[in-house]
């Protein structure tokens, strides 16, 4: 059997040391001992066979209609990402068409405004 020793500290007042100082504790610190008391509740009474498989069926059934719970949110969280990245999607490729209009429109501006010189330039050279 493992014991263990704890002191208390002891007080210090202005007039000096305090006389309560208390001695030495021994708590028990056996691990080989089988029976044990978690919160005051005796861990050697086993359940009555006919209550195990009821606790069990009731905590597998309580995490089940978690995890399903669980599972339907990340779904339903997942259903709207996807609808707010495709949307998103949409929009940049309404976006990238657009610019890639105003691209060609731009370099027939362009061509124009070239040809527009050229004429230009040769009226006044000529």
């Amino acid at each position: 059997m493992a014991a263990k020793r704890t002191q208390t500290s002891c007080h210090v007042s202005r007039g000096g040391v305090d006389s309560k100082i208390s001695k030495p504790k021994m708590i028990d610190q056996s691990t080989d001992s089988p029976t044990k008391k978690v919160k005051g509740v005796d861990m050697n009474v086993t359940p009555k066979s006919h209550e195990i498989p009821h606790g069990l069926e009731g905590a597998m059934s309580e995490a089940n209609r978690s995890l399903n719970m669980l599972f339907s949110e990340f779904t339903e969280l997942l259903r709207e990402r996807v609808s707010v990245d495709s949307s998103q999607v949409n929009e940049l490729d309404d976006i990238l068409m657009e610019a890639r209009s105003l691209e060609s429109h731009l370099k027939e501006k362009k061509e124009h405004l070239r040809h527009s010189l050229a004429v230009i330039s040769e009226k006044l050279q000529g």
